[in-house]
């Protein structure tokens, strides 16, 4: 099969959605399965799974009800405050939710460093590993640091790194980025999705090129077994049409074995996310 790991819905809310701003005016409406499910047929993807855009519960509930009504939305990677000392209330809520995955904190946009190392953050994690919920690691590279120590506290968590950690594609950033995914990469129980690249490239006018070192070194460090094939729709959308991002991924493993390619395109998303 093939999967889709990374993508978004939204009801368009200029509020619960402000970081959609007006240089994003593409992303200003609705993106509904319906939407994905017509793009899905017309370039052979089989399933997905629907990762947060909001951090809030509704968010969570939103995409658990777009799962159940929606076969091909295979997985949710949700949000909840992991941070609140109740959390494993919350968990429990959602224990008998199947297509619930894992979960994702925008740490991205986090103005401490070292917010994945903050106590209250460290003791929500912990509880994820009780449930076997996956976690979603968003960082710029400047906060790749923070995020080798944090995968070290716990080795027997599965992480995946989002967006290969978006590095500043547009601006030639790459030495520090590629150091630190190397040692994000010695971690077995990290993996790593080839996907939000387009957007970290010049939106407007990036060719294949200007990414394919950042794709070959994440290949290179994470191996074809733990590399996962997302395309951040619709956020791609910003630069350029769902068959080009597909594209993008397709054309630069095709050289590798039939096996290798299907693990990429599907099979370490199944793996990873247990669909």
């Amino acid at each position: 099969m093939t999967i889709d790991s990374h993508q978004h819905f939204w009801k368009y809310d200029p509020v619960r959605y402000s970081w959609i701003n007006d240089s994003m005016a593409v992303l200003q409406r609705d993106f509904l399965p319906s939407d994905l499910k017509e793009i899905f047929d017309n370039n052979g993807v089989d399933g997905c799974v629907a990762v947060q855009a909001d951090q809030s519960l509704e968010e969570t509930d939103f995409l658990l009800e777009l799962a159940k009504e929606n076969d091909f939305i295979k997985g949710v990677v949700g949000w909840i405050d992991l941070r609140d000392p109740n959390v494993n209330d919350t968990l429990q809520r959602y224990a008998n939710q199947e297509k619930l995955k894992g979960f994702r904190h925008v740490v991205q946009d986090e103005p401490d460093h070292n917010f994945l190392l903050r106590h209250d953050f460290l003791r929500g994690v912990a509880h994820l590993e009780v449930y076997n919920l996956t976690y979603d690691i968003l960082t710029f590279p400047h906060q790749l640091g923070a995020a080798l120590e944090f995968v070290k506290r716990f080795p027997n968590h599965k992480f995946v790194i989002d967006h290969i950690s978006k590095p500043y594609i547009k601006d030639g950033f790459y030495d520090g980025w590629a150091l630190l995914m190397k040692e994000m990469a010695q971690h077995e129980n990290v993996y790593c999705k080839l996907s939000g690249m387009v957007t970290e490239a010049n939106m407007n006018s990036w060719k294949p090129e200007d990414i394919i070192r950042y794709m070959e070194w994440v290949l290179e460090v994470f191996g074809t077994g733990r590399v996962m094939y997302g395309s951040d729709w619709p956020v791609c959308l910003l630069a350029g049409k769902y068959k080009e991002i597909k594209n993008l991924v397709t054309d630069f493993i095709a050289p590798l074995s039939e096996n290798e390619q299907k693990a990429i395109m599907g099979q370490n998303a199944i793996n990873f996310y247990s669909l």
